[in-house]
């Protein structure tokens, strides 16, 4: 009797025990494959930034060439015509910051002086060995260079190319300078990443004395850094801290902004010295997986629930109906025989499971035997 009191429940607290294990581990792998999704997610938003970066330092390098290469660029260059220059390129300029983003030209002159800033004219003359380590660069080295740079006119992906006379003797260099914000808005034209550029406030003001003094507001201002341009200020208001930006090499971070995950990934801007300058952060929204992780663990519970129901009704069926029930009713059959009533008759035989047919045999059996006896 015992085992008839204790067999149900038994089963079903192991098919409890078993679904919720199952759904439990399910629920874990789940979480496990998209916590795995985000940071392959970071990993390719960390690789696409890289990429823009430099594609456009790049093209900012290829324009300069197609410059630095034209024959008149290079006799009014050699012959210190500042004008000339300024007559000739100043709407090839024009036209370069409207279609691609360039907000910075300049021809330098050995070591690294400025000689004719397209985007600047009346500034010229200055001594960028301090300011701008790829000038100088390209001016030792007389070899192409390009990279991050703090120009005058603010931060910039730089294309510098060294430029020689018509009789060939080396004059100097012609840069492009591609704005950031062209940068970035790229990313989230392209690939809906939310962008910002982030400058050493102390570095803007020495060396980008062209920018406008209202972007040294409090609101721009994070610690030390000036967030310079952004796609989304309100993000970048709460995703981007004081102490997140003490970095010195890439890194990936996670949190929310009103309610809304993120996941962020931070690049270092070194100039052509390795010095680090600002961090690039690139930001994606992460709802849809975290939303997707809830109803995950929803769908899981509901189909534990379900299946502990039907299997426990099952379970209850198959125990009281098929085996519990039968079985008290031989238990009856055999209790009457042993007191010599052999009328008890086992209902419906033909119905019994095959591991009671044989205990209603050997039931009937005696029986037949006790009446032979009679």
């Amino acid at each position: 009797m015992k085992f008839r009191r204790n067999a149900p429940v038994v089963l079903i607290s192991s098919i409890v025990l078993v679904v919720v294990v199952a759904s439990v581990i399910s629920t874990r792998l789940s979480s496990a494959n998209i916590t795995s999704a985000e940071k392959n997610t970071l990993s390719l938003m960390r690789s696409i930034v890289d990429s823009n970066l430099v594609e456009a330092a790049d093209g900012a390098q290829a324009r300069a060439s197609m410059i630095a290469n034209q024959p008149k660029a290079r006799a009014l260059f050699a012959a210190q015509d500042r004008e000339g220059l300024l007559a000739e390129y100043a709407q090839m300029f024009r036209e370069q910051k409207e279609k691609f983003g360039v907000d910075q030209a300049d021809f330098h002159t050995p070591p690294a002086i400025s000689f004719l800033r397209l985007h600047d004219p009346p500034n010229f003359g200055d001594d960028l060995t301090k300011a701008r380590p790829l000038v100088v660069a390209v001016n030792r080295d007389q070899t192409p260079q390009r990279g991050f740079g703090i120009g005058r006119s603010g931060p910039a992906m730089f294309g510098l190319v060294p430029m020689y006379g018509p009789e060939g003797k080396y004059i100097g260099d012609f840069e492009f300078g591609i704005a950031f914000e062209r940068i970035l808005d790229e990313l989230k034209n392209s690939f809906n990443i939310e962008s910002a550029v982030f400058i050493d406030e102390a570095l803007l003001h020495e060396h980008a004395k062209g920018v406008s003094p209202g972007i040294y507001s409090d609101q721009n201002r994070v610690g030390r850094f000036i967030r310079f341009h952004s796609t989304n200020n309100a993000v970048f208001q709460s995703l981007v801290l004081d102490k997140d930006l003490n970095i010195s090499e890439k890194i990936e971070y996670e949190r929310e902004v009103r309610g809304v995950p993120y996941g962020a990934v931070m690049i270092p801007l070194r100039n052509g010295a390795g010095e680090m300058q600002g961090v690039v952060v690139a930001a994606s929204d992460f709802s849809a997986t975290r939303s997707s992780k809830g109803r995950s663990i929803v769908w899981q519970g509901l189909v534990a629930l379900f299946a502990i129901v039907i299997l426990a009704v099952v379970s209850e069926v198959v125990i009281r109906g098929i085996l519990l029930r039968p079985l008290e009713s031989l238990t009856a059959c055999f209790a009457r025989l042993s007191t010599g009533d052999k009328t008890c008759e086992i209902p419906a035989p033909e119905l019994l499971c095959n591991e009671l047919k044989g205990l209603a045999q050997e039931y009937e059996a005696l029986r037949a035997s006790q009446n032979g006896r009679n």
